[in-house]
């Protein structure tokens, strides 16, 4: 049986974007009390976007938050696919637009970079990593890293079978931040290693559905590479809580 996991069920999608805005912004006001400062990463995709609009009127102390990303796409701010796009349309508006916001892909870069064989773009991805990796370090731990999770059981851009997962879940890599290339889902990636997510304050899984709730049972039931998500859960139970709306 994997570890015991705060979960909280809720009915409708609206009502776990409320509720869990609500359990974020109290997390950050927490931290602004007793450090002056908060961090927040959050995760793109479709499902966090009822969540970021719900979350940019909490009424908090936004010019002392930090927004960054859980992962992001190797494609330039403003592309269709770029979640930094994403989080400043959704969530860095109204009262939440006060917030300081971390990209992660260099600002110089203004189209999306070759395909190259993975060997040969690594070096760029690894220096783009080593970066994120040097901005993040001074704000880390982060208070509060809100997650997705596929369908596939992959969680920020540690999907099961890509390239660089060894390195980003190893146990050793000290690092926050790692290259990866998912095996069918197009851009390359940068992703919160899983050191990184095990040593945050906070971690908000976020579920939605009937089929990814099965795909959290199985994870919560065995930890194991094909279920990143899995691995996660496992490392970081004291600090996870689950939201699902049924």
């Amino acid at each position: 049986k994997g570890p015991m996991l705060e979960e909280h069920h809720l009915t409708t999608d609206v009502d776990l974007a409320q509720r869990l805005a609500q359990h974020i912004a109290q997390r950050l006001s927490e931290a602004i009390e007793q450090r002056g400062q908060a961090l927040l990463c959050v995760s793109g995709g479709k499902s966090p976007i009822p969540l970021f609009h719900a979350l940019s009127a909490q009424a908090l102390a936004w010019q002392q938050v930090t927004v960054t990303l859980v992962d992001e796409r190797c494609v330039p701010l403003g592309h269709p696919d770029s979640n930094a796009t994403l989080v400043q349309q959704h969530l860095l508006q109204g009262l939440a637009a006060q917030a300081r916001f971390l990209t992660w892909v260099p600002d110089a870069i203004t189209e999306a970079p070759p395909a190259l064989p993975w060997q040969e773009q690594l070096p760029v991805l690894t220096a783009w990593a080593q970066a994120v990796d040097d901005a993040l370090r001074p704000l880390w731990p982060a208070d509060v890293v809100v997650l997705g999770m596929g369908l596939d059981g992959h969680t920020a851009s540690l999907f099961h079978d890509a390239r660089g997962l060894k390195v980003a879940i190893d146990a050793g890599n000290q690092a926050l931040c790692a290259p990866i290339r998912p095996p069918q889902a197009p851009h390359d990636r940068l992703s919160l290693t899983l050191n990184a997510l095990r040593s945050a304050r906070h971690l908000a899984l976020q579920l939605q559905g009937p089929d990814k709730r099965e795909v959290y049972e199985e994870a919560r039931r065995t930890s194991s590479l094909l279920h990143p998500v899995s691995l996660v859960m496992a490392a970081a139970a004291d600090t996870l809580s689950v939201w699902i709306a049924d």
